[in-house]
């Protein structure tokens, strides 16, 4: 079937902020580990931080509803479940190989990191369990688990137990020294991400509906869940661990009521990221121009832009690091250091947006070529996984 355009762009947009997150991550000199710790952070900061969050559930929202319209027309549901289950396989070794080896640059592997790309890998694979369900059926189950698997946050096992390991990957988050230069970390547990993702799986069937239904519809929908994130939020009623609080002046007091829970993510983070993204897709439904072309792009191929915008990120820093007159022996990669020098070195934060802009200027060529060959090589059928 026709791509549908804003999918792509809307994907391609959350790719390009994406990209300013692991930029901020792996060069920024910072005086503050959390840039949305409101007692150590100024509003610039906290909103380059802020504005990525939008990327995690956008991603894996529409990753559903690309499920649902790549499967909408196959008659044979073995291999509609064969394909899904086979994907979310690949996902998660990907996630566990190349995705860990370009987050920490250590060939020693001394931290395996449970992230995004595995817990969409799962949401396949548990899409591929449920799919002799209606949509409705797994929307409605989706939208259950958004709405209610912050009742159980709460719960928790002996540290470092069996069931505290498979309850973190499930529902929470886990960090789990195995031996001194060994260590499993996850922090995007598969039932909530699991949630979304069969929530946008349902949404596919909305974006069968004509563009100006789809524009009106999901307008509808994004003010709703923003009318409720609000509602929710104001009274600190329900739906996130963190509740907001005044503070020093009337901007912290806007972040703070923003300053929602990415891990796991809650009701509240949920509904205010979803609530954008669908305003996005109404907003830039059927609108075509010039900078919707190339930001969609990117929204083509975000397998290929994420598993590279990894590596270009990484060699780029140690560029500047190497500018800034350090030497191979400076560098760390063991643990979280991320390949930065032992004493510093870095860029403040007008530095980490001009590296940011060249990190996804430099893609766009490499994700042309590859939007170009996936398209003309169609024969080629591992190019789905990528």
């Amino acid at each position: 079937m026709k791509r549908i355009q804003s999918i792509d762009f809307v994907r391609g947009l959350v790719m390009i902020i994406m990209a300013l997150d692991h930029v901020r991550d792996l060069v920024m000199v910072s005086t503050s580990p959390d840039p949305t710790d409101l007692a150590n952070t100024t509003p610039t900061l906290f909103m380059t931080r802020w504005i990525t969050h939008l990327c995690a559930p956008t991603f894996v929202f529409l990753s559903g509803t690309s499920a649902y319209l790549s499967l909408k027309n196959q008659t044979d549901f073995s291999a509609s479940r064969r394909f899904l289950f086979t994907r979310g396989m690949w996902l998660v070794l990907l996630n566990f190989t190349i995705v860990n080896l370009g987050i920490f640059f250590d060939v020693r592997f001394s931290i395996l990191f449970s992230q995004v790309i595995a817990a969409i890998g799962f949401g396949f694979i548990g899409l591929a369990l449920l799919l002799r369900f209606s949509t409705r059926t797994l929307s409605i189950v989706g939208l259950i688990i958004i709405f209610c698997h912050d009742l159980f946050q709460g719960i928790s096992f002996a540290k470092g137990g069996l069931l505290d390991v498979i309850w973190s990957l499930l529902m929470g988050v886990g960090f789990y020294p195995v031996t001194p230069h060994f260590t499993f970390f996850t922090t995007y547990p598969y039932i909530p991400w699991l949630g979304i993702m069969l929530a946008g799986y349902g949404c596919g069937e909305l974006f069968m509906l004509s563009s100006e239904k789809r524009k009106k519809l999901f307008l509808q929908i994004g003010m709703g869940a923003l009318a409720v994130f609000v509602l929710l939020r104001t009274f600190n009623i329900y739906g996130d661990p963190a509740p907001w609080s005044f503070q020093k002046t009337g901007v912290f007091n806007v972040l703070s009521f923003i300053n929602t829970s990415k891990y796991p993510p809650s009701l509240l983070y949920t509904l205010m990221t979803l609530g954008i993204m669908f305003l996005l897709l109404s907003a830039f439904d059927a609108l075509q121009n010039t900078l919707t072309d190339i930001i969609s792009i990117y929204g083509k191929v975000p397998l290929f832009y994420y598993l590279v915008h990894w590596y270009l990120i990484h060699v780029l820093t140690m560029i500047v690091f190497f500018a800034q007159g350090y030497h191979w022996s400076d560098f760390q990669y063991e643990g979280f250091s991320l390949g930065r020098p032992k004493d510093g070195g870095g860029l403040n934060l007008v530095g980490t947006y001009l590296l940011w802009i060249t990190v996804v200027t430099l893609l766009y060529p490499l994700c042309r070529w590859y939007s170009v060959y996936k398209m003309q090589h169609k024969e080629i059928k591992w190019l789905r996984f990528l």
